[in-house]
């Protein structure tokens, strides 16, 4: 789905060409605060990096601790930790400079922007879609929006379950009461205004990123050195390949079986 919503913004880009150089530059001065900080606007930058902040954290998670979940089901290729996690950077690479930037041209391009109209999110990119490709635009965005969110919904529910059962309260009660109340989320963001919900969405990630912070750095020790082990195999044209032996802090900690 992410595929062919960026093959149409690609599109409609396209079309648009000579009006894309300048959208893009809007962007990277609104981003930074530029034109308000020009304008003698108090906080503007504090209020542009705030919110770049949150809606990147919301876009892509990173240094949140829920894609390595993903990463650490995966089998990387070639057969290193710093394999995977050169992934997972890409990933934030799609999420917000790729797919965000889409959107955020798409609108643009569009003109159904109105700075205090009180029209955002969905709501506004389907008007964007509609402007551009009338009917099937909004259609589009609603296909969208359901498998983004449904996939969501899944893989977080899946993070959750899995980390239910590692603090050994995966029993039938548990799952049970993390099941409803996964549900019960599902349907109050149904009720609730979309600024509620962001509000409370920030929150949250902002405590998880709180939390892997700290774990981020007491590990930045060995990332760096798994980073330099990788590099350094690729300079020496061999395919990298992980050795748990020259890591002993990590040996007895890890099943070495996997890494054979």
């Amino acid at each position: 789905m992410a595929g062919a919503y960026v093959l149409v913004a690609l599109g409609i880009m396209a079309i648009n060409i000579t009006e894309v150089p300048g959208i893009l530059m809007l962007i990277v001065k609104s981003a930074l605060g530029l034109e308000e900080a020009a304008g003698g606007a108090a906080g503007s930058v504090t209020a542009a990096m705030l919110n770049g902040i949150k809606r990147g954290l919301f876009s892509n998670e990173a240094g949140m601790g829920s894609a390595p979940n993903i990463a650490a089901t995966a089998t990387p290729a070639p057969h290193h930790p710093s394999s995977q996690g050169l992934v997972q950077a890409f990933g934030v690479f799609v999420d917000t400079i790729i797919i965000c930037t889409a959107t955020a041209v798409m609108i643009l391009l569009s003109g159904v922007l109105e700075p205090g109209s009180g029209v955002t999110g969905t709501q506004l990119t389907q008007e964007a879609m509609e402007a551009h490709l009338g009917d099937f635009g909004g259609y589009f965005i609603a296909v969208a929006i359901l498998f983004f969110a449904f996939t969501s919904i899944v893989a977080n529910y899946t993070y959750a379950e899995n980390a239910l059962y590692y603090l050994k309260g995966g029993n039938t009660l548990g799952v049970t009461v993390l099941r409803l109340a996964a549900l019960g989320m599902v349907i109050w963001g149904g009720y609730e205004a979309v600024i509620t919900v962001f509000n409370t969405a920030d929150a949250s990630m902002g405590l998880m990123a709180a939390i892997n912070l700290v774990a981020i750095v007491l590990l930045s020790g060995t990332v760096v050195k798994l980073t330099r082990d990788y590099l350094a195999q690729r300079k020496q044209g061999a395919v990298p390949h992980f050795r748990s032996k020259d890591y002993p802090e990590l040996h007895e900690k890890i099943d070495s079986d996997i890494w054979h």
